[in-house]
């Protein structure tokens, strides 16, 4: 396989960037013209002695933006662990380097939108969980590498990448067009790896637990729902758990991602705003492209659909429920379980009943293992596809359950538990299992809903606490405002950083001056007016309470029908986005 280096020195002079490979016997240079934004192979012998020099960790690519080109570098990274002896990497902190060395030739709009776009690359880039390995392959999981050909097996790494995982994918566009100059980036993907060296029974083995999100249909909670036209799904994650022990591998693969049907829930002030199935699309089409897509690339699908079985979210069950039946595919099994049902007061051993009745499912797909020889010992011949409203929360406690079962099979076909023990009395491997996966379920959270995730304290204990109840408001309060207020920003930048949405130099206004509606500044104002009207007449009481209660009321019904104006036209005062508006944003 063709490794990309792994260390470089970024050599900058005004007219051009050096990238040199410092890796043992390198002596390839990337050359990139700041003028006329070419990209070359050099030699060290190239690089002029002029050039302020740095070393970075990689390129995550470039983008266009108000002032030109923009070049993208991690310049620190933490190592995470090695995964059969490749070292992978966290990217930590990035630069964002202009290629223009003066911005003065912009107008002041033009400056303010260009800092803008550089906000907006920045916030994806602080997103936490990019992950990278110059010399393995993290985007396919353990059973697609396996079955892959000698000629894919001579492909950088650029080009055999599964590119559903690829997040610098539209920013190494240029590079990716050059085959000389694969050896010079890789893709980075995100989401969360852990790796953890564990012991039972004084057997050591590695655990790992890799989640890649999907750059397709990517962005933020309330804004990207349901499928596109092409049937990719929002939020939808690959999670793969690895175990290695005594050159033994085992592999158990699952998914999630929002209902695959056209339906959205846009943010309109409301705590739980109501979703909204499309009427005026046709379903099917997209719906049966996700799911052929996922029997090619997964084989078997069992849907396990934990949304309520009452409420705003009973029509999407429902419609979820026809459309598989419609479909008539053998492949395909639907189960509903009403997760907050089943668990409510506390019942949480409840989750058990689901658990049990996929156990026959799960012994059937099995799971992906190699023995100790090299040798390929089983297969997985299909996947559970877990959803719920957001696909974090119950969806991940019901993963990390589906997941131990797995791993409980896998350690003892290694030899690894003896017969007879499970890995619940295990109290060690526990706590690091179970911290993992609430990690899993937190860092899944903070990059679709914008914070951590609830539940996680039974993912942590193995049981729901008061303190995990307060945790959980508290996180829904911080989940309410930024849905509604900061959302549309993020979704911005995510959809900017993916190349969703092209800055053009020559365009004169970008769509961020996009003017407000008067209702947006004027309704807030009057509000705050009459509330503080009212405050203040409580406080300072008129000469008679009869006269004070007039006021109150007065003030009091002002505010309060102003409130109830903003709330009706809530869509309009939440901070929505403003750069695509296409089918996704419906």
């Amino acid at each position: 396989m063709a490794t990309a280096y792994e260390r470089f020195n970024l050599h900058a002079t005004p007219e051009k960037f050096y990238i040199e490979a410092c890796d043992d016997g390198a002596n390839d240079v990337l050359v990139i013209d700041r003028v006329s934004t070419e990209m070359t192979l050099a030699g060290i012998k190239d690089i002029p002695p002029s050039g302020v020099t740095r070393p970075i960790c990689g390129i995550m690519g470039t983008v266009r933006l108000v002032a030109g080109m923009y070049l993208i570098v991690i310049t620190r990274k933490r190592k995470v662990g090695d995964l059969f002896g490749h070292t992978v990497w966290k990217a930590v902190e990035f630069d964002v380097i202009s290629y223009k060395k003066t911005i003065l030739h912009l107008t002041d709009i033009q400056m303010q939108d260009n800092k803008t776009f550089l906000t907006m690359i920045s916030s994806v880039l602080n997103t936490d969980g990019f992950y990278f390995c110059t010399d393995y392959d993290l985007t396919h999981t353990q059973q697609r590498l396996s079955n892959t050909s000698p000629d894919f097996q001579e492909m950088s790494l650029l080009e055999r990448a599964d590119q559903r995982f690829v997040w610098n994918g539209n920013l190494l566009r240029e590079i990716i067009s050059q085959p000389e100059l694969h050896k010079f980036a890789f893709p980075v993907i995100h989401g969360f790896i852990v790796m953890k060296p564990c012991c039972i029974n004084g057997k050591v083995f590695q655990w790992i637990l890799i989640s890649r999100r999907s750059c397709f249909r990517a962005g933020v909670r309330y804004y990207v729902r349901g499928i596109d036209s092409e049937g990719h799904a929002a939020n939808f994650v690959e999670t793969e758990q690895i175990v290695q022990y005594n050159n033994a591998r085992a592999s158990f693969v699952q998914t999630r991602g929002s209902m695959p049907f056209f339906w959205s829930q846009r943010p309109n002030l409301k705590y739980k705003p109501k979703p909204q199935i499309s009427t005026e699309t046709n379903h099917m089409d997209g719906f049966r492209r996700h799911f052929e897509s996922q029997v090619l690339i997964y084989g078997k699908q069992v849907i396990l659909n934990l949304v309520n079985q009452k409420g705003s979210e009973l029509p999407l069950e429902q419609a979820f429920a026809k459309m598989v039946n419609g479909m008539e595919n053998g492949l395909i099994k639907y189960i509903a379980f009403d997760f907050h049902k089943e668990c409510s007061k506390m019942r949480w051993h409840r989750l058990q009943i689901l658990v049990d009745a996929v156990s026959e499912m799960q012994d059937e797909f099995g799971y992906f293992m190699v023995s100790s020889d090299g040798k390929v010992s089983s297969e997985q011949s299909g996947t559970f596809r877990s959803n719920c409203m957001d696909c974090l929360d119950r969806t991940n406690v019901i993963q990390s359950l589906l997941a131990r079962r797995s791993l409980q099979s896998q350690l003892q076909r290694m030899g690894v538990l003896h017969v007879g023990q499970r890995i619940e009395e295990q109290a060690d491997f526990e706590k690091i299992y179970k911290n993992a996966w609430a990690d899993n379920a937190n860092a899944c959270a903070k990059q679709y809903a914008g914070t951590g995730a609830l539940k996680t304290d039974f993912t942590r204990t193995g049981k729901r606490t008061h303190w995990g109840l307060v945790m959980d408001g508290w996180n829904s309060m911080i989940r309410y405002y930024k849905n509604n207020f900061s959302d549309g920003f993020r979704q911005d930048s995510i959809d900017l950083f993916l190349g969703n949405y092209t800055v053009d130099e020559t365009d004169g206004l970008t769509p961020l001056h996009a003017q407000k509606d008067w209702k947006f500044l004027l309704l807030p104002v009057i509000m705050v007016v009459a509330f503080s009207m009212c405050i203040i007449c409580l406080l300072m009481a008129g000469d008679t309470w009869t006269e004070t209660l007039a006021y109150v009321l007065f003030w009091g019904m002002a505010s309060a029908l102003t409130a109830a104006v903003i709330v009706v036209n809530g869509r309009e005062f939440v901070d929505a986005p403003k750069l695509v508006q296409k089918e996704k944003m419906d």
